[in-house]
C-alpha cells in the first residue's frame, strides 16, 4: 500500500465515507474518520490508518469491512449519533429554520427486528446475508444488530435453502419479528409446489415461525401459516402482509411515536381531526387516535388493507391512496388541525406543497432522509411555519441511515394553542 497517496480526512460524507481532497478533487475513503491521515485501500476496503481519530474504536463485528450493513462500527457510538444529529440539523438550517437542540435516541445492539437478506448459492453452500459494499452478499456468520431470536434462524435457513433447486440470482428473504413470532417472505426461490409447501410447513413448525410467504412473478401468497399473525400497535392488533414494513426496532418505534405525540395538541377543535399520510400499517395512526379522529392514507395495497381491517371500531378511518400521483389537496384539508406525514426515502415533494398551501396549525414530518427533509421543509418555511421541536432517531445502529421527527407550527406554539381551543 506504500504507493498509494496519503490522505487527510476532513469530514464524513452522507454514506459514512471519509472525505479527503487531492488534486483539487474530493475523494471518498471508506472506513476513515475526520481528523485522520490514511492510505486508502485500492479495492475500497479498510484503509491503513497513519494517524487515528480519538473517536475511532475497535469494531465489534468480525465481518466489519466486508458486510455492507454496518459502515460506521469504527466510530464511537455517541460520536456517530452526534454526526447523524448534525445531518438533520444542517438539512433544516438549509431549509431556512434555526433548529432547536434535538432530542436523541439510539438503539441498542442486537435489537433490530426487520431485515432483508440476499441469498446466493455457492456450489453446495448457500450464502445468506447483506451485500458487500460492492458485489455479492456476505455470508452472515455473526451479526451485532439483529435480534438474537432472528439471527438464530439463519443457519437453519441455509439448510432449508440448500433443498431448493430453483434459487435465482436475485433470491432474497425478508424476516420480520412480529408479536406472533418470526414472519418470513421468500422471493425468487423457484416454483412453489405441494412437496415444497410441506417442507416449508415442517420448517416453520420446527422453528416456531408463524408464517412463510412466497413471492414470484405472479405475486405474493402464503406458502404456510401455523397460527394467526399479529403485530400490536398502540394496543391494536394488526395482521401485516408478508414482508410488511415495520420500524426497525421496538424502542425506535416507541421513540418515534413519543416524538410525534409530543407535537400533537392535547385537544383539537370540536370538528378538528388529524391527517396521517403515508400511514403504513398504522404505526402512528392508532396512537394519534387517542387525541382525535384520524384520517389515514397509504398507497401500498397490502398495508392499506391491513390498516383498514384493524381500524374497525376505532377513531381511525383508513383508505388506500397513492400520495405521489394523487396527493391530498389543500382544499381537502380544511378540517385538519394536525397533519402527520411519514414519507418514503424519496420524500413528499408533491404532497408537501399542498400541505403548505392548506396551512394546518401543526405539521409533523417523520423523515428517513435528511436531504429530502430539507427540501420539503423549505416549502413550510416559505409558508411561514416555525420549527418547534426536532428528534433524531438512530435505530439503524452503525449505519449511515438516520430518522427524525420535526414539529412545525403555523406561527410558533401559539398556533398549537389555538388548535386546542
Amino acid at each position: 500500500m506504500s504507493g498509494l497517496p496519503t490522505l487527510d480526512i476532513t469530514a464524513l460524507g452522507r454514506e459514512g465515507d471519509g472525505i479527503a481532497h487531492a488534486g483539487g478533487a474530493a475523494m471518498f475513503v471508506p472506513f476513515a474518520l475526520p481528523g485522520e491521515t490514511v492510505r486508502a485501500a485500492p479495492d475500497g476496503g479498510l484503509p491503513e490508518v497513519l494517524r487515528a481519530s480519538p473517536e475511532r474504536v475497535a469494531p465489534p463485528c468480525a465481518l466489519f469491512g466486508a458486510c455492507g450493513g454496518c459502515v460506521l462500527q469504527h466510530l464511537d457510538r455517541q460520536a456517530g449519533l452526534a454526526w447523524k444529529a448534525e445531518r438533520v440539523s444542517a438539512a433544516l438550517r438549509g431549509a431556512g429554520f434555526s433548529p432547536p437542540a434535538p432530542a436523541l435516541f439510539q438503539a441498542a445492539p442486537r435489537t433490530r427486528r426487520r431485515i432483508d437478506l440476499a441469498i446466493r448459492r455457492e456450489g453446495d453452500r448457500v450464502a445468506l446475508g447483506l451485500h458487500r459494499r460492492r458485489g455479492a452478499p456476505v455470508d452472515m456468520s455473526v451479526c451485532e444488530v439483529l435480534e438474537p431470536r432472528l439471527f438464530a434462524l439463519l443457519e437453519p435457513l441455509r439448510g432449508l435453502l440448500r433443498r431448493f433447486p430453483g434459487l435465482s440470482r436475485e433470491a432474497s428473504v425478508a424476516i420480520n419479528g412480529l408479536d406472533s413470532g418470526p414472519d418470513l417472505l421468500l422471493r425468487g426461490a423457484g416454483r412453489l409446489d405441494a412437496p415444497l409447501r410441506r417442507i416449508l410447513a415442517e420448517f416453520a413448525a420446527t422453528h416456531a415461525i408463524a408464517r412463510i410467504g412466497w413471492a414470484d412473478r405472479e405475486g405474493v401468497e402464503t406458502a404456510c401459516q401455523l397460527r394467526p399473525v399479529r403485530h400490536v400497535l398502540s394496543g391494536h392488533a394488526v395482521q401485516p402482509a408478508p414482508g410488511a414494513f415495520l420500524q426497525a426496532t421496538r424502542d425506535g418505534e416507541a421513540a418515534i411515536i413519543a416524538a410525534v405525540m409530543a407535537g400533537v395538541p392535547e385537544r383539537l377543535r370540536a370538528k378538528g381531526r388529524i391527517l396521517d399520510l403515508f400511514a403504513g400499517i398504522g404505526t402512528l395512526s392508532f396512537a394519534l387516535a387517542a387525541r382525535g379522529k384520524v384520517l389515514a392514507f397509504e398507497g401500498d395495497a397490502a398495508a392499506a388493507s391491513a390498516l383498514a381491517a384493524a381500524a374497525g371500531g376505532t377513531r381511525v378511518l383508513a383508505a388506500r391512496r397513492d400520495l405521489v400521483r394523487q396527493p391530498v389537496l389543500a382544499r381537502e384539508m380544511a378540517e385538519n388541525d394536525v397533519v402527520v406525514l411519514d414519507p418514503p426515502f424519496a420524500g413528499a415533494a408533491v404532497q408537501i406543497r399542498e400541505i403548505a398551501a392548506a396551512r394546518p396549525a401543526v405539521v409533523i414530518y417523520v423523515s428517513c432522509n435528511p436531504d429530502r427533509l430539507g427540501e420539503d421543509a423549505g416549502a413550510l418555511a416559505r409558508a411561514g411555519y416555525s420549527l418547534d421541536a426536532v428528534s433524531v432517531i438512530d435505530q439503524f445502529l452503525w449505519s449511515a441511515h438516520v430518522e427524525s421527527v420535526s414539529v412545525f407550527t403555523r406561527a410558533g406554539r401559539q398556533a398549537a394553542g389555538r388548535a386546542a381551543r
